[in-house]
């Protein structure tokens, strides 16, 4: 199976070239399931994209700080591909700003979080099962695009999830992020955040994440969108 990694993150300072890019990170999370699968990165966020006539199995949108909203030029191309893919029956993955893209590109709407920011690991569910899972976000999903089903969330972000029949399937949460770097993440940009929002950053970061169950979850999306096409 070849999946495309489109790469959002807009992140370039020294605290983000000290560890692997977004691409990696979802490498990292698959590959030790599926050893077999090929992985391709774009980082659409410098405007590299697939060329028209690529063709893949499935597509990641990554997270990133940058909003759905912002007018650079790359956000609009990458919204356009969505609707492209979606289009196609192309099976979807977003994370963080690719649930939000996915969402928006498709007639979503994307606001601020009600409470400010949302940092470190955090309690949430999808499809009826409970997970920890790590967030860094001040913005969510307010309204699902049509045809759209929320599977998972909590009471302070309630589409925390959702799937458009077999193509679709998003987190607002961070599958591809590890304990150490969720922990330096934190340390970083702790004294840019509100001090409550600090606070419980550190302490949630000691609790671990369900990488595997969401890695896990991510490789069937994938396998069944494959085995069942639209």
């Amino acid at each position: 199976m070849h999946i495309a990694i489109l790469m959002t993150n807009t992140d370039d300072s020294d605290f983000a070239a000290r560890w692997p890019r977004d691409g990696e990170k979802f490498t990292n999370l698959l590959s030790p399931l599926r050893p077999d699968w090929k992985f391709s990165i774009y980082p659409v966020k410098d405007d590299v994209f697939p060329e028209g006539s690529a063709v893949f199995d499935g597509v990641i949108i990554t997270g990133s700080p940058a909003s759905v909203h912002d007018t650079a030029p790359w956000v609009p191309r990458l919204l356009k591909l969505i609707r492209h893919l979606h289009a196609k029956g192309t099976p979807m993955f977003g994370a963080c700003f690719g649930h939000q893209a996915i969402a928006l590109a498709l007639g979503g709407t994307v606001a601020q979080n009600p409470g400010g920011w949302v940092f470190g690991v955090v309690r949430t569910e999808m499809e009826g099962k409970p997970l920890r899972l790590y967030a860094a976000h001040s913005e969510q999903v307010t309204v699902l695009p049509k045809g759209a089903e929320a599977v998972g969330g909590n009471a302070e972000c309630p589409i925390g999830a959702f799937r458009i029949g077999q193509s679709v399937l998003t987190t607002q949460y961070h599958p591809e992020m590890t304990p150490d770097f969720a922990a330096a993440l934190v340390s970083e940009y702790g004294p840019k955040l509100p001090q409550d929002v600090a606070d419980r950053a550190r302490a949630s970061v000691a609790l671990p994440a369900d990488t595997n169950v969401i890695a896990a979850r991510i490789v069937r999306f994938f396998e069944q969108s494959r085995d069942h096409p639209r």
